[in-house]
């Protein structure tokens, strides 16, 4: 079995579909190498819709951080950070 690693979901749903058109658990899981109840669940979450909301949440998590790293940009060029000296010039 190989080290564990996360799949795209892409890749997935395609593992999904070639079970459904007819292969195997056995040859998709030793094709792939991956366990057969690896697969099982991914069939599973492939006819229940759960990729499809997986994928939204990926694209919505993608958008958030490429609008939290324009703001740290938009943030970071108005900032100014006054840095000590080490002497005072109050008197």
């Amino acid at each position: 079995m190989a080290q564990h690693h996360t799949n795209s979901i892409e890749f997935k749903r395609q593992v999904a579909q070639d079970y459904l058109a007819g292969e195997t658990l056995h040859s998709l899981a030793r094709r792939h190498d991956l366990s057969r109840n690896l697969v099982r669940i991914w069939i599973q979450k492939f006819e229940t819709g759960a990729f499809d909301d997986e994928a939204a949440a990926a694209d919505k998590i993608e958008a958030y951080e490429a609008r939290i790293a324009a703001l740290e940009r938009l943030v970071g060029r108005q900032v100014r950070i006054p840095i000590p000296t080490g002497h005072h010039s109050d008197n």
